[in-house]
């Protein structure tokens, strides 16, 4: 890949000096030979909503790459300094003006098929009080409801794997009471 995220690095980001290579905790590392710095490539954090209003899931289709034109749930990447269940609010009020909030973790969901870096998705289940407010808006170009059963393409497998998950939970719960 051409991307920056994922080129090695090639001089410490604390004295200058040129990097090498290294074994740290079992495995070769970028690190340098003067101030000992070690680069560690993690992953980015990504939060994502999960809002369901009369049975139906909110989705955003994406203005930008990578899914340009799929739907997804409304998501983005947390700020350092944001805890996840702030950034998944913000996300929300970014993308679709709705104010929301965090009603609990769904689940965390491995990726590293994004070109921006490999991370983690973290979606959150939120409430909203006010769902006329909702319009497109920042990385979406539009919005809606759809039904489980009748889903548009969805943009990334993430994202495709926590709604498998919500129904899953929502057959046993159904299926549960019973």
């Amino acid at each position: 890949m051409n991307e920056p995220q994922w080129q090695a690095l090639r001089f410490c980001s604390r004295c200058g000096t040129e990097l090498g290579e290294r074994l740290v905790h079992g495995r070769m590392r970028p690190a340098c030979s003067v101030c000992g710095f070690v680069v560690y490539t993690n992953p980015k954090v990504a939060c994502g909503a999960l809002l369901v209003h009369d049975r139906q899931l909110l989705l955003v289709r994406r203005r930008h790459e990578p899914g340009r034109g799929r739907w997804c749930m409304p998501c983005g990447f947390a700020e350092a300094d944001e805890p996840p269940e702030q950034a998944v609010c913000r996300e929300m009020l970014e993308e679709t003006s709705l104010v929301v909030h965090a009603a609990g973790l769904l689940g965390v969901y491995h990726y590293t098929d994004d070109p921006r870096g490999a991370g983690l998705l973290l979606v959150f289940r939120v409430r909203c009080d006010n769902i006329r407010l909702l319009a497109a808006g920042d990385d979406a170009d539009d919005v809606g409801f759809f039904s489980p059963t009748m889903l548009p393409p969805i943009s990334h497998h993430t994202h495709q794997r926590a709604i498998d998950d919500w129904l899953a939970g929502e057959k046993e719960l159904r299926e549960g009471a019973l």
